[in-house]
Formats: C-alpha cells, structure tokens, sequence
C-alpha cells in the first residue's frame, strides 16, 4: 500500500509540472510548455490631440492578433504570424474633447491577451463661451455668460465702460458676469472682450446702445417702457391670450402664461424678449402685447426700438388700433388701423408701414402702404416711429420717412379718415398665417426672438 501511494504521487506531479513551469507568467504557453515571448516597442504609446499615425513594431513566438477597446483608433495590420516582426499602424483621430483620454492595445494569441498596452492621448486646450457677442440697451445693466474650458484662461475688456468678474478661470464651466456703465452719448459703442488661454485666443463683440432720449422738436415725452426693471413686462401691458388661427390664420397660440418653464414675454438685459418656440404638445406659442389699450393716445410720435428675429414663418409688428371700440357699429376696418412696421421673415429686412380704414385697406387691395429694404433688421437694432397729427400720419425707418398720408389726400369722412380718437400701440411676433406663411413655414428657425429695446411716447406741448 505504501508503494502504491508513493507511485501514484510522482504521477501527479508529473502532470501539473507544464503548469507549474508557466507560473508568474500572464501569457499564453507555447506548445513547447514555455510562456510565449512577445517584444513590443515602443513600450509606452503617447499622442496628442491631432489626428495621428504611430507605429508599433510587435513580434510574438506564435501567430497572433491585435485590438483596442477604443473606436478612435484604428490597427492594421491586425496580426501576425509566429515569430515575424510586424509594424502596426496605429491611427489616432483627433481629440476634439476637454479632457486627455487612454485606450488598450491588446496583443493576444490563441484568443487570450498576451500582451496589453496603453496609449494615452493629450488634448488641445479650449475655452469656449456660451455667446460670440452681447448687445446692451443704454443704461447699466448685466448680463451672464459661461466659459467651458479644459484649461486656464483670462478674460479682459477693450474699453473701461465694459467690465468682467471674474477675469480668469481654470478648467470646467465658470459663470462671467459681464457689466457696462449708462451710454450717455447719442450713438451706440462697440467694445471687445478678449479671451486668451494658452495656444489661443477668442472674441467677445460687445455692442450698448445709446441712452439717450432724443426727442422730436415741438414734442414732450409722456410716456415710455425701457424695459429695464424686473422680469415681466408691467402693468401698463395687458396681453392677448388668443388661440391659433383667431386672426389672419396666424399658427401661434398668444398666451401669458409659462409654457414648458417658457415664457413667451420677459424682461432680460435692458430688454423685452417676445419669444416664439414650440411647445412640447407641438402647438407653437408666443406674445403679444397691448401698451395701456384703455386709454392710449390721441395723436403723437410713437417710437420704438427693435432687433427683429430670423426664419421664414415670422411675422413681428410694431402697430397701432384704437381703444374701446364698439365692434358693432365700428369693425375692422372701419375703426381704423396704423402699421408702424412690419416684417415677415419669407423677405428678410423688408419692413413696411401700412394704414387701413373702411375705404383703404387690403381687402380692397386699396391699403396705403409702403415697404423699403433696411439692412440688419433681422439680427440689429433699429427705430421704427409714426408721426400722427389731425392731418397726417408718417412713419420712419431710423429717421427716414416710410410712408406718409394726408387727411386731405385720403378724405375726410370717417370713412377714408377714422384717426380721430385715442389709439393704443401693439408689439407682437406672430407665426406664419395670411402674409407670415404665404411661402411656408420653417419650424427648424423656432425657437426666435423679437427684442424691443424701448417704447416712448411724445405729445406736442
């Protein structure tokens, strides 16, 4: 019994021992009972972020394959036979990200990993912020920007009515507040904000415009909304909450209330902000407002200033209808209507200015009317006013007379001249309809923004 035990103990161990040769080795064993020899150079694989190819010279004592857990980097060829020194071509796309990212090489045989290396690749340093420019109406006032970056950075002011806290970052998201001081003068400023971070550098445009109140000869101011305090329009505006298709077979619902956390008017940087998006029930909202329509004004120079929105399916208006109208006995257009400007984004930059009464309106194709190009109406800032008299009423296009009617010319029943009592201006952005989708809509513009920087009213004294 003691001679067998021993015997079948020398067996055992005679069985294992290829086993027990390869410990300590992660390899595969060669059939020869050895670990497989692999010889990788470089050891260590570095790129940086450009779209790249290294090589990699592999040789293994039995055939052998190559992959990589990364979808950024291609190898080819992707093996080889026992004992041939292969070059692998290993391309590297470019690391367009933040941050610096790894991948694994494998070497494997006999469908085990052998070998595993590690290339790791760097990336270009990037800041980015959240806007290419700012515009400020006249007074002071703040607005937030962020900067995403994956390195430090440094941010400085061209001119010292602009100023940026904080000035510089490191990596991540940092929130700016970028402030500018009251423009006194009587023209818009431009300034610069000037990023810089190491290998680079951006441009922040900056434009304010002017603050001052420039009022017409003859005139006084008795009214006006700059848009500079809290973050609702106030209570001198009452909105309209009308469903799509009340009037003109405009697609937009008029509401005041938040839609999906939206809200289709606000008060933001100096500005009114009449938003037009689409809802997540698929109806398209916006706004649109009424400037104290009880009691409003009896003759005057309106004036407004306005950054009209882009994309065909817009439709922004700066317009005037009288108060307290007894629709039965006076409908439209009977009552009477004054078009300061319009616009309809299927013809960009073409604003136009219209009246219609029960004589002269488009029904008849009879309207008066006027259109006139005006470069940067959509994405800038321009005045849009109406001179409005017992006699006459003129519009103007930054100062420039648009159209102009006469009582005498057009008559002076009620007829032809219905201009005789109080009006009430109207700022709205309406979404396709009659004349805003007579060439279609493009959903893919929403959503869009119409910016009003002020409203003033001036009566002769």
């Amino acid at each position: 019994m003691k001679k067998s035990k021993f015997i079948a103990t020398l067996l055992c161990l005679a069985f294992i021992s290829p086993a027990l040769a390869s410990c300590g080795n992660d390899g595969n064993d060669d059939p020869a009972g050895g670990a497989i020899k692999v010889t990788v150079a470089p050891e260590v694989l570095q790129a940086d972020a450009r779209k790249q190819s290294l090589e990699l010279s592999v040789t293994v004592g039995a055939d052998w394959a190559i992959t990589s857990d990364a979808d950024w980097i291609s190898l080819r060829p992707s093996g080889g036979v026992k004992d041939a020194t292969g070059i692998v071509k290993v391309s590297v796309e470019e690391n367009a990200g933040l941050d610096e990212r790894t991948a694994l090489i494998n070497i494997l045989s006999g469908g085990k990993a052998i070998k595993t290396l590690t290339l790791t690749q760097g990336f270009a340093p990037q800041v980015s912020p959240s806007v290419s420019s700012l515009t400020f109406g006249g007074q002071e006032s703040v607005s937030t920007i962020i900067i995403t970056s994956n390195c430090n950075w440094e941010l400085s002011a061209s001119e010292n009515w602009i100023d940026v806290s904080p000035a510089n970052g490191e990596m991540g998201e940092t929130e700016v507040k970028v402030s500018v001081s009251e423009n006194n003068s009587e023209t818009a400023r431009e300034g610069i904000l000037n990023l810089s971070f190491a290998g680079g550098k951006s441009e922040i445009n900056v434009s304010q415009l002017s603050d001052v109140v420039n009022v017409p000869e003859g005139y006084t101011l008795v009214w006006s909304d700059e848009f500079n305090e809290g973050t609702e329009p106030g209570s001198d505006w009452v909105h309209e909450n009308w469903a799509a298709g009340h009037v003109n077979h405009e697609l937009q619902t008029y509401t005041d209330k938040v839609v999906d956390g939206k809200r289709t008017t606000e008060i933001k940087d100096g500005f009114l902000n009449i938003n037009c998006f689409k809802g997540s029930d698929g109806k398209i909202y916006s706004g649109r407002m009424n400037a104290k329509p009880s009691t409003g004004w009896l003759y005057g120079y309106f004036e407004a200033r306005i950054c009209l929105p882009k994309g065909k399916g817009t439709w922004p208006a700066f317009w005037m209808m009288p108060c307290n109208v007894d629709w039965n006995t006076n409908p439209w257009p009977k009552c009477g209507e004054i078009d300061i400007m319009e616009e309809v984004g299927a013809d960009p930059n073409e604003v136009s200015s219209s009246l219609h009464t029960e004589n002269y309106n488009h029904t008849k194709n009879t309207q008066k009317t006027h259109a006139m190009n005006c470069a940067g109406a959509e994405g800038e800032f321009h005045t849009y006013a109406v001179e409005w008299t017992e006699d006459a009423i003129t519009t103007f296009v930054d100062g420039k007379v648009q159209l102009k009617c006469l009582k005498s010319e057009m008559g002076a029943d009620h007829d032809s001249w219905p201009f005789h009592y109080a009006f009430y201006p109207i700022l709205n952005l309406a979404w396709g309809g009659d004349w805003g989708g007579y060439k279609g809509v493009d959903e893919s513009a929403l959503p869009v923004t119409m910016k009003v920087d002020y409203v003033r009213v001036f009566q002769k004294k």
